[in-house]
């Protein structure tokens, strides 16, 4: 077996030097095989709000570049137990939202030929409908993992029924979704009515709310989220707006009372016996960033998903 192609050295290249892929990594095409990708979807015309989020791969590469070789919390050395690449980005259309997500589904579909896993950088959670389309393909229903403010199970906006707040009710519609084993993470703030919660319901997902958090425990959180997950496999969705706006201001949706960055890279790391099929980290929005406060969250939350996904595929018995 040919040893992994790692990072740029950063005692040889400073770290602000070169082209920034996603914590320096080689870039697909200069690897003869590859085992987990990263890619961007710089798209954000599903958004209701604050618009931004199509310059979020950008950003999040840029705010990656700090990122080491070796993770002492989850003890793995990720781009040396596999083949880790950045494969650029999915151009998709800025005009059409519909053929966007088509576009996107097709190119996520190619890219999961080369690639075992996939972790994709948003981008706006529409792009979490094609994302699961493609992973369903291969392994069947998921059970999505999603962390968020907002539950984004809503019908439609504005009569649209494809948008940023609305990816999951088709997912669990078109049966992307495993109704006995999804689960929202970190939800919080005002809805429309009570009826939103019984429709989540409804759709296949149980919440664990960042009050749960705040008066159980981040313990418990990981405990009641592991049950509900069980031995499916799993697709995580991360919103970067669950983390409080203190954490993450530079997103489009914002909600105080949030997630620290700290409880949730410990959600993460407690999904080391989870299989992970797939995963997404959207709605960095950068103008609204300050000191890539947002980017650097963000890029830790890239990189702890790719230690997992990492020591999964050097390790499949340990899933």
């Amino acid at each position: 077996m040919t040893e992994p192609i790692g990072p740029v050295d950063a005692s040889v290249n400073p770290r602000y030097s070169g082209i920034a892929t996603f914590a320096r990594l080689p870039r697909i095409e200069d690897v003869p095989t590859a085992d987990l990708a990263i890619v961007g979807i710089p798209f954000d015309t599903g958004v209701s709000y604050r618009p931004g989020a199509r310059f979020g791969p950008s950003h999040v590469r840029e705010s990656s570049r700090l990122l080491r070789p070796y993770n002492p919390a989850q003890d793995v050395s990720p781009f040396a137990a596999a083949q880790v690449v950045d494969a650029g980005d999915i151009p998709v259309n800025p005009f059409d939202l519909g053929e966007a997500v088509r576009e996107v589904e097709v190119a996520a579909t190619e890219l999961g030929e080369r690639a075992q896993r996939l972790v994709a950088i948003g981008g706006d959670h529409t792009l979490a409908l094609p994302l699961l389309r493609a992973v369903t393909k291969r392994h069947g229903p998921v059970a999505v993992l999603h962390f968020d403010a907002h539950l984004d199970t809503w019908d439609t906006y504005f009569g649209a029924p494809i948008t940023h707040g609305t990816p999951f009710r088709r997912a669990s519609e078109e049966g992307l979704i495993d109704l006995t084993a999804s689960c929202h993470m970190g939800t919080r703030g005002p809805l429309y009515s009570k009826q939103d919660l019984e429709d989540d319901e409804r759709l296949g997902f149980a919440i664990v709310s960042s009050e749960y958090v705040e008066e159980h425990g981040v313990e418990a959180g990981i405990r009641r989220m592991l049950d509900r997950l069980g031995d499916r496999p799993v697709y995580v969705s991360i919103d970067i707006d669950v983390l409080d706006p203190s954490h993450a201001p530079g997103t489009g949706t914002p909600e105080a009372g949030g997630l620290t960055s700290r409880e949730l890279l410990r959600m993460l790391r407690s999904l080391r016996s989870v299989n992970l099929v797939g995963a997404d980290v959207v709605e960095v929005a950068p103008a609204y960033d300050h000191a890539q406060v947002t980017g650097i969250a963000a890029s830790h939350v890239v990189y702890e998903l790719v230690c997992l996904m990492a020591a999964q595929l050097a390790d499949p018995q340990a899933s």
